[in-house]
């Protein structure tokens, strides 16, 4: 069952998107995608992608003697998940102060901050 909500730790976000990357795939094959970030064994990788299908992030499927893997939710919702999270944390959940934020940051070029103009304009002409 996939979930909507749902809070990713960091271990979490590198096997999901390992496995986002190859799916179907089966634990030894995100362990050795992952080897050179991570120094993880076979059976720390294996551990969590059970624990991971167990809350509902992965799906499994056996095939003889092999486990393979799905991921249960989608790249869209883990992003809209950890995002709205962070809006909760850091602005207590209000959108405006995380835009004017991201707004008055510095590092947003002329570019970007067009591309940010572009896309309201386009959600408020969707909206009428």
């Amino acid at each position: 069952m996939a979930r909507e909500k749902c809070e990713l730790t960091e271990c979490e976000w590198a096997i999901l998107q390992t496995v986002w990357d190859n799916q179907p795939c089966a634990a030894p094959t995100v362990q050795e995608a992952l080897q050179n970030q991570k120094n993880w064994t076979y059976s720390t990788v294996k551990t969590m992608m059970d624990r991971m299908a167990a809350k509902g992030l992965l799906k499994t499927k056996k095939i003889r003697n092999l486990i393979m893997y799905r991921s249960a939710i989608t790249k869209q919702q883990a992003q809209n998940s950890e995002i709205m999270r962070a809006v909760k944390r850091a602005f207590n959940g209000a959108l405006t102060p995380m835009m004017q934020f991201l707004i008055d940051n510095k590092n947003l070029s002329k570019k970007q901050l067009s591309e940010l103009d572009a896309m309201i304009k386009s959600k408020k002409g969707a909206m009428s």
